[in-house]
């Protein structure tokens, strides 16, 4: 047996509805729902109903039910408001146009004829839902024995015709609406427009289908585009209702889920909206001027108003639309804001003009169309006349409609967007019954037994199984949950550089983007896409930091000093020995400098140390060739050779100083850095210590001191001088000599500057250290000198020992505050080693200048000076030291008392 869908009775219907209101008590439709289903249970109450006033009827052995949104939105408490010649009636006629096609195809369900029952939900969901009840009222069974009205008179009830399907409906609230209702009495729906997400919710809307993509597919259409765009940050606005709510939901899910766009705001239009609402949606939109685009899921009148507010705020270009399918391709929703609309990105089902419609409707008149009962209401519209009727006079104003009009001719005609998905939702329902016909009445002509009643449960599984090729000629499918294949065509409403301002073709989305980007144009005729970003991409070497909970928008930060970028987010330091590179993306080697030759800081030390190895070369070849003449000779020659090879290797310090550092180069300078000065002040103060005993041994007897023979005085030199030698190899041994690069001593913070210096591991405290020994020889010796100040110099080098002492020990005084306070600076390197190799060069060309200069002007200059005087003993010397340190003091006695005494000269 065939099974039927049942036929409810009164009673289990109420009860029925009794639970349904409980388990939907949460949603606001269902208590309206009830009362609706109340009155059409009520047989007196729902007599006038079956009259059907407001449809149309087209005779059938089989009914299909259409849902169109013939009229738009009334105001003030009216249901419907003016005629909608696209959305509505283009629809409308596609219905019919698609029923006379397969009634005269012989192919497709033959000898059955399609009839319909199309009602107009005037773009409202509540209306839509009364309008629908009209197709289950077939199903309910109503007991009308004990019914009487109030006449008391039997009421009479003519059956209605049963609809096996609904084709429709536009709007997605409209069809949630309707679908709530149609589902409970198992009748499968199709629509042609309805793209909200929700419906594919295949346990609350499973007898619900449609032949456009959802609104998922769209949604993420758009994400590709806004980051085919290189957008990140946008706006949403959505027309409140499933449509516009679920659509915007639905993009940005998609966009969390695909990561890298943030929403800027998220703004919903009310269903009624007050005067200057829009104005304060396009004030919020202002609020993130960054995000210029955004992304609408409204209905067209609301984006009409969108357009206009944003013109009237004289923000024409500020805002990059990207619009869905219910803007599309239409004219209507930019009309008279064509500047506004300029470079608006949309998108619409992947559609195509059907001609044969075109052929259809361009020839439809008053005469031949009056199965369509809206159809003398559209033509006043889109003639702009008046047609007379009986009773009515007509507006002077307006010109009488003559009846000789026609489409296209005497008005603009374009066919309406989803003509094609109309007419498709009709053939599949069509192809579904076809299907279900050759199986359960096989070589049947006319509808069979097992399809009267047809039942909606098995048609619904022939409507998923449908596979045929489209008015468009693309094929006709659905998928588990009754939605059909993502396919876009997405456009961009262009002004400039074009023949016919309008929209143009960009790209085309099917599960992935194909977008034709140099075929874009913006405001002006620009082919530069706007930016739409919360923060511009940050420079080379600078991070991102993040705002806190808006993953788009971050503030650049320098990578400064001597860090670079290590990634997107981080700065990071560069080794030691690296910096960073001009655009701090990564890190390059510190460029190594030393001392050259040829530098500032080398040149002069150089000049003073070649000037002092001339002269002191001078000096030993003068020695040398005089080296028995007396003045040689009461020099000391020995010491005066140890002397002078003591300046010759200070001045040969320099240039190891300034060569390049290496391990032998590093060697020389801890070995003679100290070494020279050791000899030469070692060499002194033997002298000054000699002539000092002499003399104080003198004062109390006339015994020789000992140990001031030239021997005892070249041993008790060596033995100082080993004292240095035996502490620099000590130095080796502990820490071999090695050179080093320094790459904090000019690392100043523009790291341009920095510079890694290549030098000898000798600290500041181990060249000190170095030093001291010998500048503690220069001090014990200037000691000496001052104790032997007043021997005549006569008999000794005394005083000019003290003059060398007293010059050397001011030039390391003003060493010491010179070399230690360039510590920090950045040239820090080569003002110490000016400065320690010009003091070195001074103190030695002190020496050499006081005690040798004066010698060799005499053995050159003046050789009669240079002879043999009369031998004295060592007792008489030291009687006539004696003699004349006595009459040095009374001498200065006297000057103090005022007194002056002429002493006889003794010397001659």
């Amino acid at each position: 047996m065939t099974s039927h869908p049942p036929l409810f009775s009164l009673d289990h219907q109420v009860g029925m509805f009794r639970v349904l209101s409980w388990s939907s008590c949460h949603s606001t439709t269902w208590p309206r729902l009830l009362w609706i289903l109340w009155v059409w249970l009520n047989p007196c109450l729902s007599v006038h109903q079956h009259s059907h006033p407001h449809s149309i009827k087209i005779p059938g052995d089989i009914t299909l039910g259409g849902l169109f949104p013939v009229h738009a939105r009334g105001h003030a408490g009216v249901p419907c408001g003016e005629i909608k010649k696209e959305k509505g009636i283009h629809r409308l006629e596609a219905m019919l146009y698609a029923l006379d096609q397969i009634n005269s195809d012989p192919e497709l369900l033959p000898n059955i004829t399609l009839g319909a029952r199309i009602l107009d939900t005037c773009s409202r969901d509540t209306y839509a839902l009364e309008q629908s009840l009209t197709f289950v009222q077939a199903l309910i069974q109503k007991d009308t024995s004990d019914i009487r009205c109030s006449n008391g008179e039997q009421p009479i009830i003519r059956k209605p015709e049963r609809v096996v399907g609904v084709i429709g409906a536009s709007g997605s609230s409209v069809s949630i609406m309707v679908a709530n209702v149609l589902r409970l009495f198992e009748i499968p729906q199709i629509s042609y427009a309805s793209t909200a997400p929700e419906l594919s919710d295949n346990n609350r809307y499973d007898f619900f289908s449609r032949v456009v993509p959802p609104d998922s597919y769209q949604a993420q259409a758009m994400v590709d585009i806004v980051k085919a765009l290189g957008w990140n940050y946008v706006s949403t606005l959505a027309s409140e209702g499933n449509y516009g709510e679920s659509g915007v939901d639905a993009f940005v899910q998609i966009s969390r889920e695909a990561g890298g766009l943030c929403i800027a705001q998220s703004l919903k239009i009310p269903r009624e909206p007050k005067p200057g609402e829009f104005d304060k949606i396009i004030k919020r939109l202002m609020e993130t001027p960054n995000a210029r685009g955004v992304i609408i899921f409204a209905h067209e009148d609301d984006i009409k108003q969108v357009l206009e507010a944003a013109r009237k705020s004289n923000l024409t270009g500020q805002f990059k639309f990207v619009g869905s399918d219910s803007w599309g391709a239409k004219s209507s929703p930019i009309l008279d804001q064509e500047e506004v609309a300029e470079g608006a990105v949309t998108i619409l089902p992947k559609r195509a003009s059907i001609e044969g419609f075109d052929q259809y409707f361009t020839t439809r008149s008053l005469e031949n169309n009056r199965r369509n009962i809206w159809f003398a209401e559209f033509w006043e519209d889109d003639f702009r006349c008046k047609l007379t009727r009986p009773g009515i006079k007509i507006d002077p104003e307006k010109k009488k409609c003559t009846g000789e009009e026609r489409i296209s001719r005497d008005s603009h005609y374009e066919q309406e967007g989803k003509v094609q998905f109309v007419i498709d939702a009709v053939y599949a329902m069509a192809h579904a019954l076809h299907n279900m016909h050759q199986d359960l009445c096989p070589g049947a002509t006319g509808v069979c037994d097992k399809m009267d009643p047809v039942e909606g449960r098995s048609l619904l599984s022939y409507i998923h199984s449908v596979n045929f090729n489209g008015s468009a000629g693309t094929a006709v499918l659905f998928n588990e949950n009754g939605d059909a294949p993502g396919r876009y065509d997405i456009f961009q409403y262009q002004m400039t550089n074009t023949t016919n301002p309008g929209y143009r073709v960009i790209g085309q989305w099917t599960n992935n983007l194909r977008l034709n980007v140099e075929e874009m144009q913006w405001t002006g005729g620009s082919r530069q896409i706007p930016d739409s970003v919360c923060s511009f991409p940050c420079r080379s070497g600078e991070r991102k930091k993040m705002v806190k909970g808006v993953p788009c928008c971050w503030h650049c930060e320098l990578c400064d000093g001597y860090q670079f970028q290590a990634d997107e987010f981080n700065c990071e330091m560069c080794p030691f020995d690296m910096r960073p590179t001009l655009n701090r993306t990564a890190c390059r080697p510190t460029p190594i400098i030393k001392l050259e030759w040829h530098s500032p800081w080398a040149m002069i030390p150089l000049f003073l140390a070649i000037l002092g190895i001339l002269a002191t070369l001078s000096v030993i070849i003068t020695f040398i060739r005089f080296n028995d003449t007396p003045i040689v000779r009461a020099a000391g020659r020995e010491l005066s050779y140890v002397l002078l090879t003591g300046i010759f290797l200070i001045y040969f310090i320099t240039f190891l100083m300034i060569a390049e550092p290496g391990t032998v180069v590093c060697a020389f300078r801890r070995l003679l850095l100290g070494l020279g000065m050791c000899i030469t002040y070692s060499a002194m103060l033997t002298k000054t210590n000699r002539i000092y005993r002499i003399f104080e041994q003198g004062k109390k007897s006339v015994t020789p001191p000992k140990f001031i023979s030239p021997t005892s005085q070249l041993m008790i030199t060596f033995i100082l001088i080993s004292v240095q030698v035996v502490g620099v190899f000590i130095w080796f041994g502990v820490m071999p000599p090695h050179t080093i690069v320094d790459y904090e001593e000019q690392r100043p913070p523009n790291p341009e500057l920095a510079r890694g210096i290549l030098k000898c591991d000798i600290a500041d405290l181990s060249l000190i250290c170095c030093l001291s020994y010998s500048i503690l020889l220069m001090v014990t010796c200037t000691v000496y000198a001052v104790k032997s100040r007043g021997v005549p110099e006569t008999f000794n080098e005394a005083k000019p020992i003290g003059f060398t002492m007293y010059t050397t020990c001011i030039v390391w005084l003003a060493f010491v505050p010179i070399f230690f306070g360039t510590a920090q600076s950045t040239e820090k390197m080569f003002i110490q080693t000016t400065t320690l190799t010009v003091s070195m060069s001074l103190s030695a060309s002190v020496s050499l200048g006081m005690l040798y200069i004066p010698k060799v002007y005499v053995i050159i200059f003046h050789p009669e000076q240079n002879v043999q005087k009369r031998k004295r003993s060592f007792k008489a010397v030291v009687q006539a030291a004696t003699m004349s340190s006595r009459l040095s003091q009374k001498s200065i006695s006297d000057k103090q008392n005022g007194e002056t005494k002429i002493e006889p000269d003794r010397t001659q």
